[in-house]
């Protein structure tokens, strides 16, 4: 009789008009249905073409499941619905009519200005599928709010995850960019004595103060250390290769 799917929502279209709906309450519903991870009733949707899809009923949750796509298009692309055969469009509508007609009050059922045609339509078998497709809907309620909940505690484990995963510089940021106990601790990686690294970036964090270096060849010639008397390139030519070579090879955060 029918099919639980999840569809795009960019696939489903609605006879009825948008404007039918206050924009707050759309508005309201789209921000439940990103915190949930979905919408918790299936749109009852008929096919009418291939992957399309027009609302049968949820007319209004169809619009709020629109709001939230455009609120945030990659967590709500995806709606769930059922989708009725063609044969069974006309009881399913009925169905849903009686739903709307009916308000449950304890354990009494109370009939509000019911058709009286549509209730002589509606037959026992009718009835029955009526509550077997309120049973799957209940059913599929709680799956979603199960994979909702299982969907945040994955991503939560990313975040954690991503945290941990050394995010890779260009050697060139290193150096401008780097605290001084990150950059000593870089420099020995590349064969640098602690003495040599500690001096090196003393003058590395002196010069990046007055001017950014803007290339590493920058960094050769303004980069030096003491020598006796004398002040000596702290990097040569050569070991700014060894250095972009270990950097490249070895991801650091």
């Amino acid at each position: 009789m029918t099919d639980f799917l999840m569809v795009d929502v960019a696939s489903v279209t609605s006879n009825v008009s948008r404007s039918n709906f206050k924009e707050l309450d759309l508005d309201i519903l789209a921000d439940k249905i990103l915190e949930s991870g979905g919408i918790i009733k299936p749109l009852i949707l008929k096919e009418v073409g291939f992957e399309k899809y027009e609302v049968i009923d949820g007319h209004f949750e169809y619009y709020a499941a629109v709001k939230a796509k455009e609120k945030n298009p990659s967590e709500a692309e995806m709606v769930n619905a059922l989708i009725v055969t063609l044969e069974k469009e006309e009881a399913v509508l009925k169905q849903a009519h009686l739903l709307k007609a009916i308000k449950t009050d304890g354990n009494q059922l109370q009939t509000v200005n019911v058709n009286k045609q549509t209730a002589t339509d509606l037959s026992s078998s009718g009835i029955q599928e009526f509550e077997t497709l309120n049973k799957q809907i209940d059913h599929l309620a709680l799956q979603l709010a199960q994979e909702s909940k299982e969907r945040q505690k994955l991503y939560e484990y990313i975040k954690v995850i991503e945290k941990q995963i050394p995010k890779q510089i260009t050697p060139l940021e290193a150096f401008n960019n780097l605290n001084i106990i990150d950059l000593t601790f870089r420099l020995r990686t590349s064969g640098f004595t602690d003495k040599k690294a500690v001096q090196v970036v003393e003058s590395i964090d002196k010069e990046r103060k007055k001017k950014k270096f803007d290339s590493l060849k920058d960094v050769v010639e303004r980069v030096t250390i003491a020598n006796g008397k004398k002040r000596v390139k702290g990097i040569s030519s050569d070991k700014m290769v060894d250095i972009v070579d270990t950097w490249s090879r070895v991801l650091f955060t």
